[in-house]
């Protein structure tokens, strides 16, 4: 049987716990919707991901497989559910990419994340206004979370500090988060 693989994007921090920099962040959120995905716009439902949180799920940087960052089955990527989304956390290796990437977090330029997925269950319904939209209700596969570009969730975020400067700027950040926001549609 041929996988449906699909991505989709989420929110980003970077954070230096104990001299060792750390790359978390949601990529996904429930009951948010995503952008205009060619004719339709897509939610998640709180539960979708109950049954592939086991998953040996790698940590990629645009997606791209040989940008590895973490994996599960490594103990180099953490997957949590709370009822925002589907939370992460990366230790990133000493590697060129990621601290390319890292400084990209701290300048602002990459602020969001994504996720690649298989779905198992799905809906499609129309609101109001007449616009369809697909709520994901289970999915059969999670393949991969990603810092990226270009998101298709536009609540999804990132952002690069230390620990002392997360402490230093805890209130600032919160009140100047949406300026940290890019809501650009992810290209297929």
């Amino acid at each position: 049987m041929k996988e449906n693989r699909e991505s989709r994007l989420g929110t980003i921090e970077l954070r230096d716990d104990d001299g060792e920099q750390r790359i978390s962040g949601y990529a996904a959120m429930f009951n948010s919707l995503s952008e205009n995905l060619g004719g339709f716009r897509e939610q998640i439902a709180p539960g979708a991901f109950d049954q592939v949180m086991q998953d040996d799920v790698r940590a990629l940087f645009n997606h791209e497989p040989h940008l590895i960052l973490g994996r599960t089955t490594a103990d180099t990527l953490q997957l949590s559910l709370d009822d925002t989304g589907l939370r992460y956390r990366i230790d990133p290796p000493d590697t060129q990419y990621a601290r390319d990437l890292i400084k990209s977090i701290e300048r602002g330029d990459v602020t969001q994340s994504s996720f690649a997925f298989w779905v198992e269950d799905d809906s499609w319904d129309e609101d109001k206004d007449g616009r369809v939209i697909r709520t994901v209700k289970k999915f059969r596969r999670l393949y991969d979370i990603s810092p990226v570009t270009y998101p298709a969730y536009p609540d999804t975020s990132v952002a690069a500090r230390s620990c002392q400067q997360y402490r230093n700027t805890l209130t600032r950040q919160t009140l100047e988060r949406d300026k940290f926001r890019l809501y650009l549609i992810q290209h297929a």
